[in-house]
């Protein structure tokens, strides 16, 4: 599908109001790429950013009130406490979704969603290459076959276009993940599900706040998965939620994520079905429930400074950063990511340009690494169990259904930025984008 940056409604509305989004708009970067003679640091010049990102996660007076409020009430456990359920249903709300289940991390929200599902033994779900290994794990979990299917590496995320071809009449799910808190062709996708009446469980841990077509993304799916943990843009260290609409999947989900213990059971010892504790404990539901009260004025600064580091960095030849697909009206910006082009940069290599990158003063990371080819994926599929559901011949067969070229290429050329990096001042923005000139102006020296 064809994809295009954010249009001139879209980002007024994420957050930059009104008449001073509109000049913004019309007078662009403050100034265009000019060639730097400055020497890089790495070559012994004087460094760039001299100062600090922002700290993460951020903590105030009400974060210890609140946890002194559970730790003095001896109610820890969600069974004994109200903040779980608290946040749980302020969450829901929050996300436009009717039903929300808080779990012990974002893994143990698509572990319930795929036990909700009924994804088990001898299924197969899509699932794409770039994200982080927890997407793979819980579909392994389940004895499922994850099929992967190629990046869009304008976008970084699962080329939709490509999903149909790789489904089969074992499919039982597809999990798009909303890598960065860029938002998944979620047109093309729904529209599969709708005609192939194969559910969707969006993994939308990166991406709190995104919006495609305004809704917001975890809303959209059967169910969508959140993570809390602590790098993520709200944070309670660990901790996650399942969204979903459908009372049947809140129950089972529910009941799956205490032990098999009945959704509305109160007291005593009753069980209907297996399960696992996967429950958020109350310091975490009364974190979150604080957390909320400023996740919007905080996305506001990502998506500003996100929005001006785009325009710098499109000005240097060889930069890429990624693409929002026409249908998202709003991009949460867990990471900042762009593709690297060495040709553009004389030849200087990905890992020496993040190495003069670090010494201007700019942390940065190179991200994944193809999951289709880790070496685990191949212990857990021939081991004596994945051998006895399926047979050798089908698992042989298998790993010549997930090639993805376009991802492998994609991995050794991605550079991110953290999402606390945009939380900082205008200034911050203009020292990442005067670092990276420096470097593309002295790349030859840089090579030598």
């Amino acid at each position: 599908m064809k994809t295009k940056r954010m249009g001139r409604r879209a980002f007024i509305r994420a957050g930059v109001g009104g008449a001073a989004a509109l000049a913004m708009l019309q007078t662009g970067p403050k100034r265009a790429y000019s060639a730097s003679p400055s020497k890089p640091a790495l070559l012994g010049g004087e460094k760039i950013f001299k100062g600090t990102f922002p700290g993460w996660p951020r903590t105030d007076a009400r974060h210890e009130q609140v946890w002194l409020e559970v730790l003095r009430a001896h109610g820890w456990c969600r069974l004994n406490g109200d903040y779980v359920k608290r946040f749980e249903d302020e969450y829901a709300r929050t996300m436009g979704s009717r039903h929300c289940l808080a779990v012990a991390n974002g893994t143990s929200a698509l572990y319930a969603s795929l036990n909700a599902l009924g994804v088990g033994p001898g299924d197969e779900v899509i699932v794409p290459p770039y994200t982080f290994v927890a997407t793979i794990n819980v579909v392994l979990l389940q004895y499922a076959l994850p099929v992967f299917v190629d990046t869009d590496t304008n976008t970084f995320q699962i080329d939709a276009a490509k999903i149909e071809a790789a489904m089969t009449d074992r499919t039982r799910a597809i999990i798009p993940v909303h890598i960065g808190g860029y938002v998944a062709d979620m047109d093309t996708i729904l529209d599969i599900s709708k005609r192939r009446e194969v559910p969707v469980i969006e993994d939308a841990c990166q991406a709190h706040f995104a919006e495609w077509r305004g809704k917001r993304v975890g809303s959209l799916g059967e169910t969508g998965c959140f993570s809390f943990q602590v790098t993520k843009n709200i944070s309670g260290g660990e901790g996650g939620a399942m969204l979903t609409n459908r009372e049947d999947l809140m129950e089972r989900a529910f009941v799956f994520h205490t032990n098999g213990r009945p959704w509305h059971l109160t007291s005593g010892f009753s069980y209907v079905q297996n399960g696992a504790n996967l429950r958020m404990t109350e310091f975490q539901g009364a974190l979150l429930l604080e957390q909320l009260t400023r996740v919007e004025a905080e996305s506001q600064i990502r998506e500003q400074n996100a929005e001006y580091l785009t325009r710098r960095l499109e000005a240097i030849p060889g930069i890429h950063p990624a693409r929002p697909y026409e249908g998202t009206t709003r991009n949460a910006y867990h990471l900042y990511m762009f593709r690297y082009d060495a040709e553009a940069f004389g030849g200087l290599p990905r890992e020496r340009f993040r190495q003069a990158l670090s010494a201007e003063g700019i942390p940065n990371s190179p991200g994944y690494t193809p999951l289709n080819k880790m070496p685990f994926l191949k212990e857990t599929l021939y081991s004596r169990g994945y051998l006895n559901v399926y047979g050798k011949d089908t698992i042989d067969e298998y790993f010549d259904r997930i090639d993805c070229p376009e991802n492998d290429r994609l991995c050794t050329e991605a550079v991110w930025f953290t999402q606390n990096m945009l939380l900082g001042p205008r200034s911050d923005m203009e020292s990442i984008a005067d670092a990276i000139e420096r470097i593309h102006a002295n790349a030859k020296d840089l090579m030598a």
